[in-house]
Protein backbone atom coordinates (compact mmCIF):
# COMPACT_ATOMS: atom_id res chain seq x y z
CA UNK A 1 0.00 0.00 0.00
CA UNK A 2 1.22 3.52 -1.21
CA UNK A 3 1.90 6.23 1.53
CA UNK A 4 -1.27 8.32 0.00
CA UNK A 5 -3.09 4.99 -0.16
CA UNK A 6 -2.43 4.87 3.71
CA UNK A 7 -3.22 8.20 4.13
CA UNK A 8 -6.72 7.72 2.23
CA UNK A 9 -7.41 4.97 4.80
CA UNK A 10 -6.57 7.04 7.85
CA UNK A 11 -9.18 9.63 6.54
CA UNK A 12 -11.81 6.63 5.97
CA UNK A 13 -11.19 5.45 9.65
CA UNK A 14 -11.35 9.03 10.86
CA UNK A 15 -15.25 9.19 9.17
CA UNK A 16 -14.52 11.93 6.89
CA UNK A 17 -16.67 11.94 4.02
CA UNK A 18 -16.14 10.02 0.91
CA UNK A 19 -15.13 13.18 -1.04
CA UNK A 20 -12.94 13.84 1.79
CA UNK A 21 -10.65 10.47 1.08
CA UNK A 22 -9.93 11.49 -2.21
CA UNK A 23 -5.95 12.02 -3.64
CA UNK A 24 -5.73 15.45 -3.22
CA UNK A 25 -6.88 14.98 1.07
CA UNK A 26 -4.88 12.39 1.24
CA UNK A 27 -2.03 14.72 -0.16
CA UNK A 28 -3.07 17.48 2.31
CA UNK A 29 -2.75 15.18 5.75
CA UNK A 30 0.97 14.36 4.59
CA UNK A 31 1.53 17.29 4.21
CA UNK A 32 0.44 18.73 7.49
CA UNK A 33 2.53 15.68 8.83
CA UNK A 34 5.37 16.52 7.28
CA UNK A 35 5.69 13.04 5.86
CA UNK A 36 7.90 12.12 2.05
CA UNK A 37 6.76 9.07 0.48
CA UNK A 38 9.18 6.61 2.22
CA UNK A 39 8.89 8.44 5.34
CA UNK A 40 7.37 6.34 8.30
CA UNK A 41 4.21 7.46 10.39
CA UNK A 42 6.39 7.50 13.28
CA UNK A 43 7.98 10.64 11.91
CA UNK A 44 5.01 12.72 11.16
CA UNK A 45 5.51 15.95 12.52
CA UNK A 46 3.88 19.30 12.55
CA UNK A 47 5.40 22.33 9.80
CA UNK A 48 3.49 25.83 9.69
CA UNK A 49 4.01 29.08 9.66
CA UNK A 50 4.16 31.83 12.98
CA UNK A 51 0.66 32.48 14.03
CA UNK A 52 1.98 35.28 16.16
CA UNK A 53 -0.99 35.23 19.38
CA UNK A 54 -0.84 31.12 19.23
CA UNK A 55 -3.81 31.09 17.03
CA UNK A 56 -5.27 27.30 15.51
CA UNK A 57 -6.80 27.96 12.42
CA UNK A 58 -10.04 25.75 12.20
CA UNK A 59 -10.86 25.37 8.65
CA UNK A 60 -14.47 24.67 7.23
CA UNK A 61 -14.08 21.11 4.55
CA UNK A 62 -13.33 21.76 0.94
CA UNK A 63 -11.00 21.64 -1.69
CA UNK A 64 -10.14 25.29 -1.44
CA UNK A 65 -8.80 25.19 1.68
CA UNK A 66 -7.50 21.55 1.73
CA UNK A 67 -5.07 23.54 -0.97
CA UNK A 68 -4.52 26.55 1.40
CA UNK A 69 -3.86 24.10 4.14
CA UNK A 70 -0.95 22.63 2.16
CA UNK A 71 0.35 25.96 1.37
CA UNK A 72 0.46 26.74 5.13
CA UNK A 73 2.62 22.92 5.34
CA UNK A 74 4.43 22.34 2.75
CA UNK A 75 5.14 25.84 0.68
CA UNK A 76 5.73 28.30 3.21
CA UNK A 77 8.38 26.08 4.91
CA UNK A 78 10.37 25.41 1.54
CA UNK A 79 10.20 29.12 -0.04
CA UNK A 80 9.03 31.09 2.89
CA UNK A 81 10.54 29.68 6.17
CA UNK A 82 9.92 31.71 9.22
CA UNK A 83 7.76 33.93 7.95
CA UNK A 84 5.15 35.74 9.63
CA UNK A 85 1.16 34.67 9.12
CA UNK A 86 -0.41 38.32 8.33
CA UNK A 87 -3.75 36.89 6.30
CA UNK A 88 -5.77 34.18 5.69
CA UNK A 89 -9.22 33.40 4.06
CA UNK A 90 -11.17 30.65 4.68
CA UNK A 91 -13.94 29.84 2.26
CA UNK A 92 -16.88 30.15 4.29
CA UNK A 93 -15.46 32.99 6.85
CA UNK A 94 -13.59 35.35 4.59
CA UNK A 95 -11.07 36.78 7.44
CA UNK A 96 -10.42 33.61 9.61
CA UNK A 97 -7.41 34.97 10.49
CA UNK A 98 -5.78 38.70 10.29
CA UNK A 99 -2.74 40.18 11.75
CA UNK A 100 -4.15 43.70 11.49
CA UNK A 101 -1.25 45.20 13.68
CA UNK A 102 1.08 43.45 10.92
CA UNK A 103 -0.87 44.92 7.81
CA UNK A 104 -0.54 48.52 9.77
CA UNK A 105 3.45 48.31 10.37
CA UNK A 106 3.36 47.33 6.33
CA UNK A 107 1.56 50.29 5.47
CA UNK A 108 -1.28 48.24 4.10
CA UNK A 109 -4.60 50.40 4.53
CA UNK A 110 -7.56 47.89 3.13
CA UNK A 111 -11.18 48.83 2.89
CA UNK A 112 -14.30 47.08 2.74
CA UNK A 113 -13.79 47.03 -0.95
CA UNK A 114 -10.34 45.57 -0.85
CA UNK A 115 -10.15 42.01 -1.32
CA UNK A 116 -6.92 40.03 0.23
CA UNK A 117 -5.01 37.43 -1.52
CA UNK A 118 -6.36 34.31 0.16
CA UNK A 119 -3.05 34.13 2.05
CA UNK A 120 -0.26 36.57 2.93
CA UNK A 121 2.98 35.78 4.19
CA UNK A 122 5.71 38.38 5.76
CA UNK A 123 8.91 37.20 5.41
CA UNK A 124 10.82 39.36 7.54
CA UNK A 125 14.67 38.56 7.01
CA UNK A 126 14.09 39.48 3.09
CA UNK A 127 11.78 42.12 3.52
CA UNK A 128 9.11 39.80 1.34
CA UNK A 129 4.78 40.25 1.26
CA UNK A 130 4.43 36.55 -0.16
CA UNK A 131 0.75 37.05 -1.91
CA UNK A 132 -0.87 33.66 -2.42
CA UNK A 133 -3.97 32.73 -4.33
CA UNK A 134 -5.50 29.32 -3.64
CA UNK A 135 -6.47 28.06 -7.36
CA UNK A 136 -9.04 25.42 -7.44
CA UNK A 137 -11.61 26.80 -9.87
CA UNK A 138 -10.86 30.58 -10.74
CA UNK A 139 -8.34 33.57 -9.38
CA UNK A 140 -4.61 32.67 -10.49
CA UNK A 141 -2.58 35.80 -10.21
CA UNK A 142 -4.01 37.24 -13.90
CA UNK A 143 -2.17 40.66 -14.93
CA UNK A 144 -5.26 42.30 -13.68
CA UNK A 145 -4.96 40.99 -10.27
CA UNK A 146 -1.67 41.50 -10.09
CA UNK A 147 -1.90 45.59 -10.43
CA UNK A 148 -4.73 45.37 -8.12
CA UNK A 149 -2.53 44.43 -5.58
CA UNK A 150 0.11 46.34 -6.41
CA UNK A 151 -2.69 49.82 -5.93
CA UNK A 152 -3.45 48.10 -2.55
CA UNK A 153 0.05 47.88 -1.94
CA UNK A 154 1.64 50.70 -2.94
CA UNK A 155 2.35 52.18 0.23
CA UNK A 156 4.72 49.46 1.72
CA UNK A 157 7.99 49.66 2.01
CA UNK A 158 8.60 45.90 1.75
CA UNK A 159 8.74 43.54 -1.89
CA UNK A 160 5.90 41.51 -3.29
CA UNK A 161 5.89 38.22 -4.66
CA UNK A 162 2.76 36.99 -6.49
CA UNK A 163 2.16 33.49 -6.08
CA UNK A 164 -0.74 31.01 -7.84
CA UNK A 165 -1.05 27.74 -5.89
CA UNK A 166 -2.76 24.49 -7.71
CA UNK A 167 -3.55 21.58 -6.66
CA UNK A 168 -2.34 19.55 -9.67
CA UNK A 169 -0.98 19.93 -13.00
CA UNK A 170 -4.72 19.53 -14.53
CA UNK A 171 -5.97 22.52 -12.51
CA UNK A 172 -2.52 24.44 -13.62
CA UNK A 173 -3.56 23.72 -16.91
CA UNK A 174 -6.30 25.14 -16.65
CA UNK A 175 -5.68 29.01 -15.94
CA UNK A 176 -2.38 28.43 -17.83
CA UNK A 177 -3.10 31.25 -20.18
CA UNK A 178 -4.20 33.70 -17.24
CA UNK A 179 -0.98 33.52 -15.58
CA UNK A 180 0.58 37.19 -15.70
CA UNK A 181 4.36 37.71 -15.90
CA UNK A 182 6.91 38.20 -13.35
CA UNK A 183 4.83 35.18 -10.95
CA UNK A 184 5.31 32.38 -9.53
CA UNK A 185 3.20 29.20 -9.31
CA UNK A 186 3.48 26.21 -6.85
CA UNK A 187 1.68 23.12 -7.80
CA UNK A 188 0.77 21.05 -4.21
CA UNK A 189 1.27 17.33 -5.39
CA UNK A 190 4.88 18.82 -6.87
CA UNK A 191 5.65 20.71 -3.26
CA UNK A 192 9.16 20.66 -3.84
CA UNK A 193 9.55 22.92 -7.04
CA UNK A 194 8.38 26.59 -8.00
CA UNK A 195 7.87 28.17 -11.51
CA UNK A 196 8.76 31.14 -12.07
CA UNK A 197 6.69 32.91 -15.27
CA UNK A 198 9.60 34.20 -16.99
CA UNK A 199 12.32 37.34 -15.94
CA UNK A 200 15.06 37.51 -14.78
CA UNK A 201 14.98 37.26 -11.37
CA UNK A 202 13.82 34.09 -9.55
CA UNK A 203 11.17 34.09 -6.13
CA UNK A 204 11.81 37.93 -5.44
CA UNK A 205 9.89 41.70 -5.91
CA UNK A 206 11.13 43.24 -8.76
Amino acid sequence: MSKIEEAQAILKSLGLPRAQQNEMSALTLLALCGLRPNDQWRKARRHSVTVTNGTTLKLSPGKHNQLQAAVLAEFAPRFAPGALLVYFGDTAQKNLYVNAERLKTLHVSITEHDKLPDIVLHDENRQWLFLIEAVTSHGPMTPKRVVELQKMFTRSDVGCVYVSAFPDLAEFRRHLKQIAWETEVWIAEMPEHLIHFNGDRFLGPR
